[in-house]
């Protein structure tokens, strides 16, 4: 999993920091889920901030802007199911589909990929909700669930 890291390296582009620094200034964002489409509205160019899914599952990385911001060398994947890309290490077009990806045709090692790096996004950033399937319906969240995984049980 951190092959992609050391072969890809990072490089941050032409207001990085000021873009970094808006990005710092958001609001954690409220848990819900999405669609492909309402996805690829958050790539960091025409909104600045940054979600990606994996395995299913949508993530807030706008903290790690340098690396998936439009100028960063994972950019490809903002707004976008990264799991093809990140099961493959491969970060062309190809590994990025249009429709909803079920992933049915990765092999055994892909899947175990996928499941490595979504406990790596896990630990890394926010969690903000589930990637829609075609026709699913969005969840109804509470306040409660929003927050309740991200505060000390006493």
């Amino acid at each position: 999993a951190y092959r992609l890291y050391l072969r890809w390296g990072a490089r941050n582009g032409p207001g990085g920091a000021a873009r970094q620094g808006e990005a710092a200034a958001l609001p954690r964002m409220k848990r819900r889920d999405f669609s492909l489409e309402q996805l690829r509205e958050f790539d960091g160019a025409r909104n600045p901030r940054i979600l990606l899914a994996v395995n299913g599952k949508v993530f807030d990385v706008t903290k790690g802007s340098k690396f998936y911001g439009p100028e960063g060398p994972y950019g490809i994947f903002a707004g976008r199911d990264a799991s093809r890309g990140l099961a493959t290490f491969c970060l062309d077009k190809d590994a990025l589909r249009d429709e909803y990806d079920d992933l049915s045709d990765l092999n055994a090692v892909q899947m175990e990929s996928v499941r490595e790096w979504e406990m790596q996004f896990k630990e890394k950033y926010d969690y903000v909700g589930r990637l829609l399937k075609p026709g699913e319906e969005p969840s109804e969240y509470t306040d409660e669930e929003d927050t309740k995984d991200h505060t000390k049980q006493e």
